[in-house]
């Protein structure tokens, strides 16, 4: 196992990880049918159509194994795919080879699903100036990938997790004991922290914009759960004081329409957590 090839430590931790749920004590059939010095090519084959993601972790899960490892892209991130398609040759120890078949099939299969559904709503709001955002629905632990796939596919990541944004939501609210409380208490405490975080508040009805334009003291006011006609008088009520999101129960269907408003984003949990995987295979060359 090597990791001098490998700069990302997060990358790292989830190849040793990954490989750790697989093999534990050991690939026991490869061990025991294949010799240790035998060397093998091996083509990624797809078996399908979309848009290509995780080239660069198959090459380092694959640089982990084998330090000697030969991978020759025929392909990069981003590219559209279709059956047939080569996307890339390696060869290295055979054992090594199928010791980390299953994660790379595993995290490119994965990886190429969200790329490929993210470019179909980038797609969908091409021209129209609204960003279509992935929101922390992500399968735990592999967040950094998935939101990389996001990217891949054309869409834009938002907040990696708790720690990057201020997103005061309707629980927050609630427990704050109302909307004011929760903004002012929000800038006591990045100030008394040193701080320096953008802040979204979360508004469910007019009534509740109208208080967060009276309060101010935030970038961005997400619009959630709002139909189309309510987003877009809410646009024009905002008038540019401040960024403008909508969210909740938008689909590929209704994307559009909701960039038509004018909103300056629109974030989508199924970006990352309803995602069918695109079929790929890794086949030894005879």
């Amino acid at each position: 196992m090597s990791e001098t090839r490998i700069k990302n430590d997060e990358l790292i931790t989830f190849i040793k990880a990954g490989l750790e749920e697989d093999v534990k004590d050991g690939d026991h059939t490869s061990l025991a049918c294949i010799p240790s010095e035998k060397v093998n090519t091996a083509k990624l084959l797809v078996k399908d159509v979309g848009v290509l993601a995780g080239m660069e972790i198959a090459k380092a899960i694959f640089e982990y194994v084998d330090e000697n490892v030969q991978f020759k892209p025929f392909l990069k991130d981003g590219d559209d795919i279709s059956e047939g398609d080569i996307a890339f040759e390696v060869t290295c120890k055979s054992q090594a080879l199928l010791t980390a078949e299953r994660l790379v099939l595993n995290t490119m299969q994965r990886m190429s699903g969200i790329a490929t559904h993210a470019r179909r709503y980038a797609d969908e709001v091409e021209g129209l100036g609204t960003q279509v955002l992935d929101t922390r629905k992500t399968t735990p632990l592999i967040r950094f990938l998935e939101k990389q796939a996001v990217k891949i596919g054309g869409c834009t990541n938002y907040r990696y997790g708790l720690y990057d944004r201020i997103m005061i939501k309707d629980n927050h609210v609630d427990a704050a004991g109302g909307m004011k409380q929760a903004i002012e208490r929000t800038h006591v405490y990045l100030e008394e922290n040193q701080l320096d975080l953008e802040i979204t508040v979360e508004v469910r009805n007019l009534v509740e914009l109208y208080g967060v334009l009276e309060i101010g003291g935030v970038n961005r006011i997400m619009l959630d759960n709002f139909e189309v006609p309510l987003v877009k008088e809410a646009v024009a009520t905002i008038n540019g004081r401040f960024e403008t999101e909508a969210s909740g129960g938008i689909n590929l269907h209704t994307v559009r329409k909701y960039a038509k408003t004018g909103v300056d984003f629109v974030s989508v949990g199924e970006l990352t957590h309803s995602i069918k995987s695109l079929d790929l295979s890794l086949k030894i060359q005879k």
